[in-house]
């Protein structure tokens, strides 16, 4: 066993075991002052060197808001769009051959055997036909394809009071627009007369 340097106290003086000895410096360590509540806590900029606030939940609503607003304004895109290029397309002065007018042009006549609707366009604008007489038959019951030729036969006498320069013009040729069964069985009694002009022409043949 190995002896540290110096003399050693004598017997009688030796030290109090190790569970006797009185304790370090003049008194226990008085405990450590609870935390102040997170209300009372200084500002971060003023927070000791070494503080981190706790992280933040990131909150996923506005990205969510974002996303429906986007898809809200894509649809609305779609539709009023397809709704502009379908009317361009299709609608542009479209109207139902029974609504057409006495004075009303035609940009472009039909050419289909059974006509629904007709381009109308201002007769400012070369057009090629225009209406000139709208005959209404009379009858309950349908007449008959050759009843309704023969009727169709009163558009030349409209059509010398309604532009008499056009009856000795080669360009001016009639087209009439008539009653199927059909379409008489839902009140459609309208002859229709168009005086078809070729080439297409600006202003009205009235006068």
């Amino acid at each position: 066993m190995t002896t540290p340097p110096g003399n050693p106290p004598p017997y009688g003086q030796q030290p109090p075991p190790y569970g006797e000895q009185p304790p370090y410096g003049p008194g226990p360590y008085p405990p450590p002052p609870p935390p102040p509540p997170y209300s009372q806590q200084p500002p971060y900029s003023q927070q000791p060197p070494g503080y981190f606030p706790p992280p933040q939940k990131k909150s996923n609503s506005k990205k969510i808001v974002f996303i429906v607003l986007g898809v809200i304004a894509a649809l609305l895109v779609l539709v009023v769009g397809g709704g502009v290029a379908l009317y361009l397309a299709f609608g542009q002065g479209t109207v139902t051959a029974t609504d057409v007018e006495m004075g009303d042009c035609l940009s472009e006549i039909p050419g289909d055997t059974r006509v629904l609707t007709v381009k109308t366009i201002d007769c400012a604008e070369p057009h090629a036909g225009e209406v000139f007489a709208v005959l209404q038959m009379p009858g309950d019951d349908f007449p008959g394809q050759a009843a309704i030729d023969t009727y169709a036969d009163k558009c030349s006498p409209e059509l010398a009071t309604y532009s008499p320069s056009s009856m000795t013009d080669d360009s001016v040729q009639l087209y009439v627009l008539y009653p199927t069964a059909e379409t008489w069985e839902q009140g459609d009694r309208a002859v229709t007369c168009v005086a078809t002009l070729d080439p297409p022409r600006a202003g009205s043949i009235r006068g």
